[in-house]
């Protein structure tokens, strides 16, 4: 017949064990740092209007598509990568403050800064077909093929229903354990979400499952300060899928540019 172990031995020998497997992974966090950072290369330059206050980018079928900020100056545009030319536009009421955009199937959705108002447009003509709400504020909007991804300069990312725009998840974005506030524009890259830091030359790459920073690229120096007289942050990100191009600009930048990340 076994041993019978008393039932207080057996839960302390439970909280014992307990408490070293929780140090262990305490330890393991610990040691495994804060995520790595990666350079980048420049690949090619592109002319940009220097009146975009740029807010969303995304690149779809060859063209790309831009959504712009500040009261009066907001709206969408659809735009020649190679030229900086822009081929159509639909202002938004100057009431509204423009954020992230994101082209969704035969649609684009667009976000408002404070307004708690979206919208949706037609992707060719631009006639606006809806409108819908959302608490807090909208910064930066993307999807992963099945769900919008939107932030709103906290470091909480947002899942939304893209036929509703109910939220339907939501992840904490952390670096080793450390909060990262001022996500803004944001797009989705190989399974990652790319989002730019506000006020920095940083972009983050986040896991869509558990909000961990994986890595980051800096990119400090990309724009040469002569040309920074009059701009504002960096911001927007555009993913070329087909062509794997990737591409960044910032607000009232005069230059677009294609880049690929380069470890340190």
């Amino acid at each position: 017949m076994p041993t019978r172990i008393p039932r207080l031995l057996t839960l302390a020998f439970g909280a014992t064990l307990t408490v070293t497997a929780m140090a262990n992974i305490t330890s393991a966090q610990q040691k495994k740092g804060p995520a790595p950072v990666a350079g980048y290369r420049v690949v090619k330059v592109y002319p940009h209007d220097r009146q975009a206050f740029t807010q969303g980018l995304q690149y779809v079928d060859g063209v790309l598509f831009e959504g712009t900020g500040q009261h009066g100056q907001s709206g969408i545009r659809r735009v020649k990568l190679e030229t900086g030319e822009v081929l159509q536009q639909q202002p938004l009421d100057s009431k509204y403050f423009g954020e992230g955009i994101t082209v969704w199937r035969d649609t684009i959705v667009q976000l408002t800064w404070q307004s708690e108002t979206g919208f949706v447009y037609d992707k060719s003509s631009f006639k606006q077909t809806r409108s819908f709400n959302y608490t807090g504020e909208g910064w930066g909007l993307t999807h992963d093929g099945t769900r919008l991804i939107m932030s709103d300069g906290s470091a909480v990312i947002r899942f939304l229903d893209p036929a509703t725009f109910k939220e339907a998840g939501r992840i904490t974005v952390k670096d080793n354990g450390v909060a990262i506030k001022n996500l803004n524009e944001l797009e989705f890259v190989n399974g990652e979400i790319l989002a730019n830091i506000w006020q920095t030359t940083r972009i983050a790459r986040i896991s869509p499952k558990t909000g961990d920073v994986v890595g980051w690229i800096d990119l400090a120096g990309l724009l040469d300060p002569r040309e920074a007289v009059g701009t504002d942050v960096m911001n927007g990100i555009a993913y070329d899928a087909k062509g794997d191009r990737l591409f960044v600009t910032g607000k009232w930048w005069p230059k677009l540019f294609e880049i690929k990340f380069v470890q340190k």
